[in-house]
């Protein structure tokens, strides 16, 4: 397994297996929870299986996947995910079904999560929201990441503009460092002096 099992007092995070799809299918398929995400909703199971080979399958033969299905204790049922991209971005990402929101959830689970990050020796984590999703940037507040700047991309496969935050958390204790790549390949950015 490429992706260590970790525990909380709530939560098992875990990989994501074959035998999930059909919760994997609830939490991709709600429209509300991804909306703010770069992909649309899943539409069926059969979607559902080729999505989760392409974006879980994949990772979990490499040999580094920060990839969870983030399940309650109760039940071990996949209720959210988190992950981490293994690019230069360590583009940290997360999504949970709407009956769970609102109970500290993604806080427990990616707390848990840059625990094992930073004791893997993982340098920093970065991650971004739409603007129009401030509750994401809240979460990653929550977590003692930064607000670093804000750009302007073309958001694909959707296809129309958006303004991101991006913020960042340095986890080697190296405090100067801001991942810059969304800056330098955006014509528009700027640093916002107020965040919601």
């Amino acid at each position: 397994m490429n992706t260590p099992t970790i525990e909380t007092e709530r939560l098992i995070l875990r990989e994501f297996t074959e035998n999930d799809l059909e919760a994997f299918y609830q939490i991709y398929s709600d429209e509300e929870v991804n909306l703010f995400l770069p992909w649309f909703p899943l539409k069926n199971r059969e979607e559902a299986k080729l999505f989760y080979e392409s974006r879980y399958g994949t990772k979990y033969r490499e040999p580094d996947a920060y990839h969870y299905a983030v399940c309650l204790k109760k039940d071990n049922i996949p209720i959210g995910y988190v992950n981490v991209s293994m690019d230069d971005s360590f583009d940290f990402g997360y999504g949970l079904r709407k009956k769970f929101w609102h109970q500290g959830i993604v806080t427990e689970a990616g707390e848990a999560v840059i625990r094992r990050l930073r004791m893997d020796g993982i340098p920093y984590i970065t991650a971004t929201h739409d603007v129009n999703n401030p509750r994401s940037g809240a979460v990653m507040r929550r977590l003692g990441m930064k607000y670093q700047y804000s750009y302007e991309e073309q958001w694909q496969p959707k296809d129309f503009p958006v303004i991101f935050r991006m913020y960042q958390l340095n986890l080697d204790g190296n405090e100067e460092r801001v991942y810059d790549r969304y800056w330098k390949a955006s014509a528009v950015h700027f640093v916002e002096t107020e965040i919601d």
